[in-house]
């Protein structure tokens, strides 16, 4: 008899577990990154994975549950690196511009939002981009007016660091020609020094602090609108960027009610948000995993859309300006170091540059004082001097970056920089060669948070509509299973959470996707397409496509 036939049979699996989902065409990361293939998922009684099933392997007989999944293909949760919570819920259910291609068309949405929204004091909304309108300059306050006079609106740059503003706002909040620029921020002029209507990063709060505040109950429902669609989109875990006191309160009390799902990495909007909410170290985890403030986001310059972003050199489309230093060297420092005190991780926004070295120079200082695991983490890194690159692996530090702001930047980053200053540009490739942590998001809702477009754009260098051929600068695209791993291991590491979430791994949470078509054999285009079809956290449904 062959040895194969005198082996026992392998032996059947306790009893104990809850559930399995079987019949899949499965797919998780290994401890080296590649890609790992099982048909059946066994779930714990805590929501864990207890075993992944290949195909010949026992099943247990009698499950509390048995889902076939039909063959369909499942993947772990994916988990968004950067994104701000309530600011995709108020976007969504406020006015939303993201999908407007020219001004005209803002204008007509701008029109119809008010016509439906008659009891609203304040108009408000944002995703405006003049770059995808290609307008040539800034929209102004008389773009507005000529459709809006009676009402102040306040309208949101898409990228977050500019804020659009009609007369009527800027009246209620007192601008004029006399108005100084704060520091930190920029009120762009006209010709005779009056104000345009657009107020840049910290000029913004000159205008936005004349509107009513949010209402708390107005504030749930957002962050739970916010939920919904991440959800939708197969996230299952992400950080939010900016967590002021306000949205922390509203999480809680959607975690109190038994209602919070996705799995919210918190980083407090500055150090006064961070001791209110955290007080002298990171927050326990709350809500069965759901929840938890593991430090503290700070700003180093704006936004390369806005001119914002703070250069070396200055920008090839606008000669007499770099962008705008959010704080000095020293400062800087303090604020990180006042946080690393108390063991919070550091996140630190840097886009141009300038503000890269800023933040790379006060990491290299202070590590040599806060030691351990500090995974200090680059939000964005989206220009970086060459010279620069090598120094985030140095100390470890991850850089947290966009796919899709590529895609929506490259014809904008070349007009800015010009092309002899693009070599560390958006350089995820470098970065992995480097061997830097690479976390992958989407900054939503200035992007989807739908995942599947980021990792296509990874890929290709290319939006969806093919747009540049042949990718814009191709040398640094990913592979799938590189692009794959920055938005489930790469953003748990970034979060500090490798030890429950981006793998299904046994003794890993069981957060998973399952989706209409196996990712890893379409092509770009289709992979763009992915739709989720049902979304599982600690081994529980939680959203299905109707």
């Amino acid at each position: 008899m062959p040895a194969e036939a005198r082996r026992p049979p392998p032996p059947e699996i306790p009893l104990a577990e809850q559930g399995l989902v079987d019949n899949v065409n499965g797919y998780t990361l290994d401890d080296h990154g590649a890609l790992e293939r099982f048909t059946g998922l066994l779930i714990d009684r805590q929501g864990k994975v207890a075993r992944l099933l290949r195909d010949g392997e026992a099943r247990p007989q009698r499950p509390d549950f048995r889902l076939d999944g039909q063959h369909r293909t499942l993947l772990p949760g994916l988990f968004d690196a950067h994104g701000h919570v309530s600011d995709l819920g108020f976007q969504a259910l406020s006015l939303d511009l993201t999908a407007t291609a020219s001004l005209a068309e803002a204008q007509a949405a701008l029109a119809r939002y008010a016509a439906r929204n008659t009891l609203s004091a304040w108009i408000r909304g944002g995703g405006w981009n003049q770059e995808k309108w290609r307008l040539g300059r800034f929209p102004t306050a008389a773009d507005l007016d000529a459709v809006v006079r009676d009402r102040p609106v306040l309208l949101e740059r898409v990228d977050g660091h500019a804020t659009l503003a009609n007369s009527a706002a800027m009246a209620a909040a007192g601008i004029s020609a006399r108005t100084p620029n704060p520091a930190g921020g920029r009120i762009e002029r006209d010709a005779k020094g009056n104000p345009t209507g657009l107020f840049v990063d910290a000029a913004r709060r000159l205008v936005e602090s004349a509107a009513p505040p949010r209402l708390p109950r107005e504030r749930d429902e957002a962050i739970a609108k916010a939920q919904e669609l991440l959800l939708a989109d197969g996230i299952t875990a992400t950080c939010d960027m900016g967590t002021d006191v306000d949205d922390w309160g509203s999480m809680r009390r959607l975690g109190d009610a038994g209602r919070l799902r996705v799995r919210i990495f918190s980083y407090a909007k500055g150090i006064e948000p961070l001791l209110s909410i955290a007080g002298s170290g990171p927050t326990p985890w709350l809500y069965g995993g759901r929840l938890r403030m593991v430090g503290v986001k700070f700003f180093a310059d704006g936004a390369l859309g806005s001119r914002g972003a703070w250069l070396k050199q200055p920008y090839a489309d606008a000669p007499g300006q770099r962008g705008t230093p959010f704080h000095g060297d020293t400062e800087v420092k303090n604020l990180m170091s006042r946080a690393a005190m108390d063991d919070f991780q550091i996140a630190v926004h840097a886009i141009g540059d300038a503000a890269n070295a800023q933040v790379l120079d006060a990491i290299e200082e202070l590590a040599g004082t806060y030691k351990g695991d500090r995974r200090w983490r680059i939000e964005h890194a989206q220009i970086v001097d060459v010279k620069d690159l090598p120094r985030f692996a140095r100390f470890g530090t991850i850089a947290s970056m966009q796919p899709t702001h590529a895609t929506s930047d490259h014809r904008m980053a070349a007009a800015r920089l010009g092309s002899d200053r693009l070599g560390g540009a958006y350089a995820w490739k470098t970065m992995l060669d480097l061997h830097v942590p690479l976390a992958f998001g989407s900054d939503y809702p200035v992007e989807s948070p739908n995942p599947f477009p980021g990792i296509a754009d990874a890929v290709t260098r290319q939006d969806d509509g093919g747009d540049p051929p042949g990718g814009w600068l191709p040398e640094q695209r990913l592979t799938l299973t590189q692009a794959f791993a920055a938005f489930t291991t790469g953003a748990a590491y970034a979060a500090k959470a490798e030890d429950r979430l981006g793998t299904l791994e046994p003794g890993h949470m069981a957060d998973f996707i399952l989706i209409d078509r196996d990712p890893f054999q379409v092509d770009s285009q289709a992979l763009r397409e992915t739709r989720v079809l049902e979304t599982w956290i600690g081994g529980q449904r939680v959203w299905v496509r109707k």
